[in-house]
């Protein structure tokens, strides 16, 4: 038995991962099978004060107990808090940032989703909710990362016979990259609101109006494709209409906030553990209250982004919207659960309250789903934000060709304006999968397929 694995259910410190694994070379011995072992292990992590009386594992329960209950060099007690998970196809390292940050002083409940990775701090499609204090990494460096979804009075047919016009409706109105602006800035309400709210947010407004309509790089897209509702909903009838999605966040203003917040939170905890640094908090009565500002006004200029893509491509578009969904994930909100207010971080995780309705991306070969929330408390009303990533960015780079994925796309009725190989399809996991994972935390309504993505390319990347 590693290191790793026993991280997965909570044992950590050299003291109790040397008992747990000396246990693991005599489990036979003493008459335990492998399996019952393991088991044994997650609920002896879950409650260790019940076996401290136990034949064999008495020595392992103290070691669990101590190493809990002792501070760190920083004065801190740490505490495990066990969390539920939905889907099997999430990695050890991804539950071992997820116990870490679910054992800090300020930390309630935790949750992980089906999409989950391992991330900065949080893991992405990781539920973390704390008492009066905001943690910047558990939101995430991309601020209220969202997605958009317009669907229009316009039959999935017009897709293949306006290819070209769609492309080229696209490319004029959009813009992707690190650094990306226009050179005559566009429009918005947002640029009206007061964005000296923060001294770090008077700093960002003329690169946030440059920017604003533009898309980062990595997985940020905008596409074209058919989208299905088997019934109606919201206002469109049943029936197979073309839809218009983006996928993108705050921009280089996001970065910036999350950055300059994240710095000061590691500097007000500087002898957090290692595995802690990135998820060192902000009292929300001190230095935190200042954050949650920055990040609200981050909040409306993600939001702002995408309605203006969206505004302007369905301008030239000149079709009849029929509705427009969106929601954001990267973001902390105040929520009451259980009688009490907490402060929900959803990092790479979608609200999924009861009725609150959602989009989950697959991949720009895989289809996405526009998803009804059914309130689920155990996941603190969160559902995945996506098919969530099975290779690293450099392992999908070495996995394929673009002529490879480009076939692939072809083959599959999908035009890819442009895209980086660390988007592969091959990279992500199966959304059959982690939407089957998740059926007790939303409810499909409509299904949506890619058929002109535009994203990124590799030079662009970060």
């Amino acid at each position: 038995m590693k290191k790793k694995e026993l991280e997965k259910y909570g044992l950590s410190g050299d003291t109790v991962q040397k008992i747990a694994i000396q246990l693991a070379s005599i489990s036979k011995r003493l008459g335990i099978k492998k399996s019952e072992l393991k088991s044994d292990l997650q609920l002896i992590s879950n409650a260790p004060e019940e076996y401290l009386e136990h034949k064999h594992y008495a020595e392992l329960a103290e070691a669990i107990i101590r190493e809990r209950h002792t501070p760190a060099d920083g004065g801190y007690t740490f505490e495990n808090t066990p969390y539920p998970h939905w889907g099997e196809e999430i990695d050890s390292d991804t539950f071992s940032q997820m116990t870490e940050a679910c054992s800090l002083p300020v930390a309630v409940r935790g949750a992980l989703m089906p999409d989950a990775h391992v991330g900065y701090g949080l893991p992405i499609g990781g539920v973390l909710a704390t008492k009066d204090a905001v943690i910047p990494y558990a939101v995430g460096i991309d601020i209220a990362c969202r997605v958009m979804v317009t669907v229009y009075d316009m039959p999935s047919s017009q897709l293949k016979r306006n290819r070209t016009r769609l492309e080229q409706i696209i490319y004029k109105n959009t813009q992707f990259g690190l650094g990306a602006a226009w050179e005559r800035p566009k429009n918005h309400d947002v640029m009206d609101r007061d964005w000296t709210v923060t001294p770090r947010t008077s700093t960002l407004k003329d690169k946030a109006w440059k920017q604003l309509g533009t898309s980062g790089s990595g997985n940020h897209f905008v596409e074209f494709g058919e989208i299905h509702f088997e019934e109606d909903f919201c206002g469109v009838p049943a029936g197979e209409y073309v839809a218009l999605v983006s996928h993108s966040g705050s921009r280089g203003p996001g970065a910036k906030v999350a950055t300059h917040y994240c710095a000061i939170a590691q500097d007000l905890h500087p002898k957090l553990p290692s595995k802690k640094r990135h998820l060192a908090w902000l009292d929300m009565n001190a230095e935190g209250a200042e954050y949650w500002e920055a990040m609200q006004l981050m909040g409306a200029y993600a939001s702002a982004n995408h309605h203006v893509i969206h505004r302007d491509i369905s301008k030239a578009l000149s079709q009849a919207q029929l509705a427009q969904f969106e929601n954001h994930h990267n973001f902390a909100w105040k929520e009451e659960h259980n009688g009490e207010e907490l402060i929900v971080h959803r990092k790479g995780a979608t609200p999924a309250a009861k009725g609150e309705i959602g989009y989950i991306p697959g991949s720009m070969l895989a289809p996405g789903f526009l998803v009804e929330g059914l309130g689920n408390e155990t996941s603190l009303r969160s559902c995945a934000h996506g098919a969530g990533r099975l290779m690293s960015r450099k392992q999908a780079k070495r996995s394929t060709t673009m002529h490879a994925v480009k076939k692939l796309l072809n083959d599959n009725g999908i035009w890819l304006m442009s895209a980086g190989l660390d988007e592969a399809p091959h990279a992500y996991k199966d959304i059959y999968g982690v939407m089957a994972a998740q059926k007790d935390l939303v409810a499909p309504r409509a299904t949506f397929q890619p058929r002109v993505v535009r994203m990124a390319p590799d030079e662009d990347e970060r």
